[in-house]
Parts: structure tokens; sequence; C-alpha cells
């Protein structure tokens, strides 16, 4: 005789993602996991005097949402910071930021989601500019991709790096004819030094600019300030029916922050934390992503990947093109050189570990293919699942090969122009029209085969699946050259749900609601196959439930 559950949920119109049994009308959870699945009338007779029952109202029912390219501690602390999203022209930036100032007692005054025409169409924002905004006080502001920081004077000064300064390979301190900073730092080996002085003492972004821990390590005081935001944080993300995060930046701080989390009871998704491997760094630091595997090797916090950069973003054209970007004869910065890129993946996929490698431009994808190829030809082909993050411009003589290779296409709908949250025609400028057919193309690379895994890369765009879902199964018509890749509202949920499992290799346990699964689940308040799909981005959810406890009820 089955326990009695501890949570059923009836009255539902469930998507299961199991070919066995596609559809269903209730579950039952118990002990953090699925206990049956089935009828309405199947699962109300199950339950006890002691289960709590909930109506879905016929609503969807799905595995709970897993988010596969996140950076929680940045996305966290960005919450409580000024956000510019939609903010144009000096007037709008000086009042926003004036009042944050009044509001602050920051070192710097921060910002967060700047346009990067936020001057206007064609200007460029220089530290002058932002002398205006806020003259008296050191003043920075994050753009929405994270690649690029635009700081006043008195925070360059605050930073050392008026006059420049040395940066990491990729990285940029624009310098003004005069020998002193524009203001524009590109990549985070140039904007580091400002981020230091930031409201988290650029703990948030450490795992990014140096994959290592905060260096001095943070006192009890600091340490319980970040384990608060970052807890602040989980509750976001499980309020909008994620119940579990790949993050894309790491370090072991992070790691024991969320091992405290845990401790607590207040990890309320399951979190992989990658090892980072800087282009700086000798190949024998990967000894440490290791370690980080066998430390953290539990159901709710594990890592099993080692994520590195190839290059930057078209925007700034520090990503990686193989030929140059228009009216130019650059061609993108490389963050790591072939032959030392290559020896890295030989050495991570030897250790039986995942890669997941950024990569924007064309130049960037078939380097990061050529990588794993080479990988497998000298380690012999495995099971691997190495991805490549982003894949925003991709040259027709690569697309076959992720299917060959058997890479992860993982991409984030609401990145592309078409995807209602950047400009429509932001990226025209700085790519040739005959890369624009291949730009941002998830249908044709899932038509190749290719196992195509969605995200947000939060706090690049907002941590909501539903913005990207509508971006993804309803994205704005656009003119030619640009391609319709519109997908199919099933295919967009299993990239959100089922196939972000498999790509965790986690696929046998989570991802499904079956019977022995793990109790992962997101109850939405909409009907999402009753609605039209540029209205997806209005759905919610209703109840979040991971490992059988509830996470989130709206």
């Amino acid at each position: 005789m089955p326990a009695t559950p501890d949570l059923v949920i009836l009255n539902g119109k469930l998507i299961t993602f199991d070919d066995a049994r596609p559809r269903a009308e209730a579950l039952a959870l118990t002990g953090g996991k699925i206990a049956a699945v089935g009828s309405t009338e199947e699962i109300r007779a199950l339950a006890g005097s002691g289960t709590r029952v909930f109506d879905a109202q016929g609503c969807t029912v799905l595995p709970g949402f897993i988010d596969s390219h996140v950076h929680l501690f940045g996305g966290s602390v960005e919450l409580d910071y000024l956000n510019l999203y939609d903010v144009q022209g000096l007037d709008a930036l000086r009042e926003a930021v004036r009042a944050e100032a009044a509001r602050s007692d920051d070192t710097v005054v921060f910002a967060v989601q700047a346009a990067y025409d936020i001057m206007g169409p064609g200007r460029q924002t220089t530290r002058q500019d932002l002398d205006e905004v806020l003259p008296d006080r050191p003043f920075a502001m994050f753009a929405a991709d994270h690649h690029t920081i635009w700081a006043n004077t008195k925070a360059l000064e605050l930073g050392g790096i008026l006059h420049g300064g040395e940066t990491d390979a990729g990285s940029e301190i624009v310098m003004a004819p005069d020998g002193t900073a524009t203001g524009e730092l590109r990549e985070p080996g140039a904007y580091k030094p400002v981020l230091r002085h930031t409201r988290y003492g650029g703990r948030d972004m450490e795992g990014l600019v140096t994959g290592a821990n905060p260096v001095p390590m943070p006192g009890p005081q600091d340490r319980a300030r970040d384990r608060d935001a970052i807890a602040a944080g989980l509750r976001h993300c499980a309020s909008h029916g994620i119940t579990g995060l790949h993050n894309m930046d790491g370090n072991f701080y992070t790691a024991e922050l969320l091992e405290e989390l845990d401790a607590e009871g207040k990890l309320l998704c399951r979190t992989e934390i990658p090892f980072h491997l800087k282009s700086f760094d000798p190949l024998d630091r990967l000894e440490e992503a290791g370690e980080m595997r066998r430390r953290f090797a539990g159901d709710k916090l594990w890592t099993n990947r080692v994520k590195m950069f190839m290059d930057g973003v078209v925007e700034s054209r520090t990503a990686l093109m193989i030929r140059p970007y228009p009216g130019t004869d650059h061609i993108g910065d490389p963050v790591f050189e072939p032959d030392h890129y290559t020896e890295a993946c030989v050495r991570i996929d030897a250790m039986g570990l995942q890669i997941a490698t950024h990569a924007i431009g064309d130049l960037a994808i078939r380097r990061t293919l050529d990588g794993y190829e080479a990988a497998q030809r000298a380690n012999g082909i495995r099971d691997s699942r190495h991805r490549v993050e982003h894949i925003e411009v991709l040259h027709p003589d690569d697309l076959p090969r992720f299917a060959e290779l058997g890479v992860v296409a993982s991409i984030q709908p609401g990145h592309a122009p078409r995807g209602h949250i950047f400009p429509a025609h932001g990226l025209d400028a700085v790519l040739h029209a005959d890369q624009i057919p291949m730009a941002f193309a998830w249908q044709t690379i899932r038509e190749t085969g290719a196992r195509v895994c969605f995200s947000t890369d939060w706090p690049v765009i907002q941590v909501d699946v539903m913005d990207s879902v509508k971006a993804a199964a309803a994205p704005l018509e656009m003119p030619a050259p640009w391609v319709d890749q519109r997908q199919s509202l099933m295919d967009t949920l299993r990239s959100y749900t089922f196939d972000n499992a498999w790509v965790e290799f986690a696929e046998d346990r989570k991802g499904q609601l079956k019977e022995g699964y793990l109790a992962d689940v997101a109850v939405m308040d909409h009907d999402l196959e009753a609605m039209t799909p540029d209205r997806l981005n209005t759905a919610r959810a209703a109840l979040t439930v991971m490992g059988g406890g509830v996470t989130w009820e709206a």
C-alpha cells in the first residue's frame, strides 16, 4: 500500500514529457518524489486526512522549470540596484541616478540594465556624460549584457584607471586621444577595478571576473549579507516556477554560501555551480575543478562542469567574427587563443567533466566546436553533452557540426532582436546582411537534430521564464534578411524542462511528471495551450514545488 501523499494536485492539464503518458489530470507527491500520476478521481482517492490538496483549476501543470544559464549571485544582488531598463537620454538618466544617489550611501552609486545607446542613437556614452549625470560622487552603470560598464571620472579615479591600466585578454579600457579613459570599460578584466568598490565589493561578480574566491575572503558580516542576498534571489526564482538553475560563473565561495543555505532549508532551487577557467589560468588549476566535483555532489547542489569564455558580445564589437565588422578592420577580441583553448578542452574532457563555453560570434563558435572535436579525437567519443552558450551569429558551414559532434545548443530567446526585450534593430549596423539569416537561428539549429536548451542568462534579462517563452513562441516579425525562427510551444516548454534536465545528466530523475521522479513541479495560473502566443508572458506560477516542498505560492 503506497504511503499517504503529502500533496496532491488535482484538476490540472498536465504536460508530463513522459512519452508513455504525455497527458494527465493530477499527481500525488510523497516524500519528495512523485508517487502517482493519473486522473483527478484516481489521485483524489489517494489523499488522506493529512494530505494537502491543491486545485489547479484547469491550468497547466508541468515539471519545474530549469533555467540552464544564470548568474545567481549577480542576479540576486541586482534586484536591489537602480534598473535603467527603458531609460533614454541624459535628462531621464540624470533624474533617475540623482534620485538613487539621494537614497544610497554606497561608495559607488551603481545602476544596471543600461542601453548601449542610452545617450541617443549612434552616440557613445563618455565619462563626461556621466559627470553631468552625477558630478560629485562615483557613478557607474552596467550594460544589460554585463559586458560593458560606463563610469564617471570619480569612479575611474577610485578604481585607479582614469589613465588606463593593464587588462586581461579580450578586455579593454577604452582610451581617449588625451590619454585618459573615455569611461567605457569592456569586459571583466577592464571593469573589475570599479566593481571592487560597489555595494558587495565585487564578490557577486568574482566567479565571473576571476573564477577564484574573493581576496581577502569576507568576514562573518559580509558573508551573512551575501548569503541573504542569494536567498532573496532564490525566492525570486521560485516565484517564477523555477526549481533548478545552472549557474554560469562560480567559485568555492559561492558554492559554500549555497551549502550554508541548504543547511538552513533555504536552497529553494537545485543549483549547479561550475568551475570557471579563465584564459590567464594555468591549466593545472583544473585540479580545483576535480575538487569542486568531489566536494559538491548532492541532488540540490553540485559541480560537474567547467565554464569558459571564447569572446564578448556583438554590441560592443568584442564578439569574435570570421571577417571584420562592417566599416572596420576589427574582428573582435579573442579571450582564449585556439591552441590554449583546445588543450583546455582535451584536459577537461579527459576528466569526464562537461564543458560550457560562451561563444557569440561565428569565429568564436567555430573555435569552440574545434576544441570539442579535438577532445573527441584525443579522448574518444563519449556522452559528454558539451555546450555552446548563446550562438548568436553562426556560419552556415558550422550548422551541422552541433548534431554531428553531439554538442548542445544553449540559447536565450530573449536575447534576440525579435525577442521583445531588446531593441528590434539594434544589431543591423554591426552585422553584414548575409550574416543575419543565421543570427539567433534557433529553429534552423533544432531542425538539424541538435539538442536545444533554453534559458534567460539572468540578470542580462529577467529570470521570468514566461518572457522567454513568449520570445521563442511569438517572436517579433522581422523584415528580410531576418528569418522566422519561431518555436512551437511544446518545443519551447520542453527546452525549459526535460531538455534542461537532460543536459545536466538528470533525465532519469527530473524533467518529467513521472512516478519515482523528484517532486519538482510548476503549476501555472493559465492553461498555456489555450493562450494566444503573444499573451504567454502574462502567465505566472501559481505554485512551485521543489523536492515535495512548496517554495512559492501566489
